[in-house]
């Protein structure tokens, strides 16, 4: 059994946290029994890991030691502090899963495999290993909240020893920790931890920028300090004559904190850091409020900068309020007044529910909201695609610059600064931002586009028969409103694949003599698996796709037995029969190509394309050419009679140069019903130009009626449909 010596130090000749140091931390609020599984986890950690050694050279097991006494630093119970000295034996060494649960109990097992990475699964990129890996450890985390707590005390002690790490491997993962662990970290409310992280990271992925701007605020500080001071005295003396009783203290803003508001506002350094901070802490909410009054009484406030996080704490539970002063000497003065509670809850976040389970409301209260919002993680990952876009989805949420609006019944919605009405709706209820067609913002109407504002009122319009709209994609910022518009459009497109596939199937078994309603639903499926498919849907969705030749399956549909595919689909001929009738409602399983354009009333022709289903084109398309020695791909298509929809067409329009020209022309498109989709203006010379609009029409007549009308127009010289 590995034993680790009782005397041993740092290379920076700091002594080495041992087991004993530890156990004497825990024996402050764990009871006897609980450190001495405590030293058996350890134990066996040691065994585990014997031999293997840190970048640093030193035994490995240091590291799950130092994770532990982070933790006994939050106060964490018991069975954190197991996991935590035993949250690397599954993955660096030959221990299972099971023998953990043997030995320390289901609960351990689960926190130590949650936090553990995916070794075994081979992934195509570094990106969706990575992504993966995120993907496990929250749903984790969803399970038991504890997992992320030891994630990121093993992340915090990474950052603190990563000065052993090549180049570029310690810039990748201090990218990683201000892209996600630093945000988790801040939206589970745990300001000291994200604090660190983020200073680390900061100095591990741009060492020159942090040591500048540290040497830089070292110099600048000696002249801030009897400015500190005297503002300080001011407000400690104001508070005595008011009888209230209060801690002042003046804090500093961290690099990273100064870095990015530099970058973000494009200010100085001395524009940032000339602005004074302080923090009040108070008994209660009602002296909280008191102090405000003083304050403000000493310096004048600065209009609209001040915030009540008491009343509308943030999604991470913190509580606060914020003022902005003019106070002496010209220079901006920040306060921050808040409970003991409210201190406790700021610094410590979500593990003030471990750290102090009697201080008041304000750590269940930090629980709650983390709870609610792993609830929301779970709904993404439940739409998610794949793990990227998962993660795109969490990163998105983990960046709120927070904006509140009301209910039409004045309960308090909070969301990110830029969000959308249509974030607003899915918000509510994901039914709500389904049905979705508008909003009413300050009892106005509002498209659902629109960016909202502190302090409006939102009231969501619904329709029975509505549904997510693709372009919503372009301005819905929410993590949640982007993966359940992505979830339903997925299922929309295999849908209309689906559907697509059967009227293929059913068009080419009839070309060979076969009654669709004869092929029943257990011989398809039979087909379905001898493709290496499970379900007769996944047939169906590849054939409307275009993955798979609806004449292949039909035949093997028709022989009773498995025929098998050729290499190459290069002599099978053409389905015949009755043209597959196109509606303009297929949704994406049929498209238009761009290159011709085909409306209703030109002849067409389809060609199947794989992953896209079906592109029409028109017969006198020049594109067909390009296609004649792949003729199994082409399918016979028609118009159906009824065709709904609008359909884009291209015009060109030489026009003599004149003042007004266009808006004359536009105007007549405009009279005739059609939408301008895009027009661009060509000069060939000082005399004429050419127009080129894109217009939506619903057929040939349609068209022929707005080409009539602008070749009316004096200032037309000549009017043609562009083809390819």
């Amino acid at each position: 059994m590995a034993v680790i010596p009782e005397h041993i130090v740092n290379p920076d000749g700091e002594p080495r946290l041992l087991i004993s140091d530890l156990c004497r931390q825990l024996d402050c609020y764990l009871d006897e029994e609980q450190i001495r599984e405590v030293y058996r986890a350890y134990l066996f950690s040691a065994e585990a890991h014997e031999g293997q050694q840190r970048v640093s050279g030193e035994p490995y097991i240091y590291h799950p030691l130092a994770v532990a006494q982070i933790l006994a630093d939050m106060r964490m119970d018991y069975k954190s502090i197991i996991a935590a000295i035993l949250h690397d034996v599954i993955e660096d060494t030959g221990t299972l899963k099971e023998q953990v649960d043997k030995l320390f109990g289901e609960e351990v097992a689960e926190l130590v495999d949650g936090v553990s990475k995916l070794t075994l699964i081979k992934f195509e990129s570094q990106a969706e290993a990575q992504a993966e890996n995120f993907r496990k450890m929250m749903l984790a985390m969803v399970r038991d909240i504890r997992v992320i707590m030891i994630k990121l005390a093993d992340r915090l002690h990474n950052m603190r020893t990563l000065g052993v790490m090549p180049p570029d491997k310690r810039r990748r993962i201090a990218r990683e920790t201000l892209d996600i662990y630093a945000p988790i970290a801040n939206r589970l409310g745990m300001n000291n931890l994200r604090l660190e992280l983020e200073d680390l990271g900061f100095a591990a992925y741009y060492p020159l920028r942090s040591r500048v701007l540290a040497e830089r605020v070292k110099s600048a500080r000696g002249n801030r300090k009897e400015i500190l001071s005297k503002i300080e005295a001011a407000i400690r003396q104001r508070l005595e004559q008011d009888g209230i009783s209060a801690r002042v203290l003046s804090r500093e803003k961290h690099l990273y904190s100064l870095y990015l508001k530099m970058r973000s506002k494009r200010l100085s350094f001395h524009d940032v850091f000339d602005v004074y901070a302080f923090r009040v802490v108070v008994d209660s909410v009602d002296t909280s409020y008191r102090v405000l009054g003083v304050v403000h009484s000493l310096y004048k406030p600065v209009p609209g900068r001040f915030k009540d996080y008491i009343a509308i704490p943030k999604a991470n539970g913190y509580q606060s309020l914020h003022t902005v002063l003019f106070g002496p000497y010209g220079v901006p003065i920040e306060v921050q007044i808040r409970t003991e509670d409210m201190e406790r809850v700021a610094e410590a976040g979500i593990a003030a529910h471990w750290l102090y389970k009697s201080g008041g409301d304000g750590a269940s209260s930090a629980h709650a909201r983390a709870r609610e919002w792993l609830r929301e993680l779970l709904e993404m990952q439940k739409h998610a695609g794949n793990s990227l876009e998962f993660l795109e989805n969490v990163k998105i949420d983990l960046f709120p610059d927070e904006v509140y609006v009301f209910t039409p019944k004045g309960e308090i919605m909070e969301l990110p600064r830029g969000a959308t009405a249509v974030d607003f709706a899915y918000a509510v209820h994901t039914d709500v931002g389904n049905t979705c067609i508008a909003a009413k913002i300050d009892r106005r109407l509002a498209p659902l586009r629109t960016v909202l504002h502190n302090g409006q009122t939102v009231e969501i319009i619904t329709a029975p028969g509505a549904h997510p709209n693709p372009s919503w994609l372009n301005f819905a910022v929410t993590g949640k409103a982007r993966s359940n518009i992505r979830h339903y459009l997925k299922n929309l497109h295999t849908e209309e694949a689906v559907s697509l596939g059967r009227r293929l199937l059913d068009k080419a078994l009839l070309s060979i003599g076969v009654t669709p309603a004869d092929v029943n639903e257990g011989r398809l499926q039979e087909v379905a698996v001898s493709y290496g498919l499970k379900t007769v849907n996944d047939l169906l969705e590849d054939i409307g796709l275009g993955n798979r030749m609806p004449m292949l399956a039909a035949r093997r549909l028709q022989a009773g037995d498995e025929i098998s595919e050729p290499a190459t689909d290069a002599n099978t001929p053409p389905a015949s029969g009755a043209p597959l009738a196109i509606r303009g409602t297929e949704g994406m399983v049929v498209s238009f190509a761009k290159c011709c354009r085909p409306i209703p009333g030109d002849r067409i022709a389809g060609f199947v394309s794989a992953g896209r289903g079906i592109i029409i084109h028109t017969e006198t398309c020049k594109t067909i050419a390009d296609y004649r020695n792949r003729p199994e791909k082409w399918v016979d298509v028609e118009w159906e009679r009824d065709v709904s929809g609008e359909f884009s067409v291209e015009l060109r329009v030489d026009v003599a140069n004149q003042r007004g020209v266009l808006a004359t022309v536009a105007a007549a498109i405009a009279d005739m019903g059609s939408n301008i989709e895009n027009v661009g203006i060509e000069e060939r010379d000082g005399l004429n130009s050419t127009l080129a609009f894109t217009v939506t029409v619903h057929d040939r007549l349609h068209l022929a009626r707005v080409m009539r009308r602008i070749r009316h127009i004096p200032l037309v010289l000549r009017i043609s449909r562009t083809k390819s």
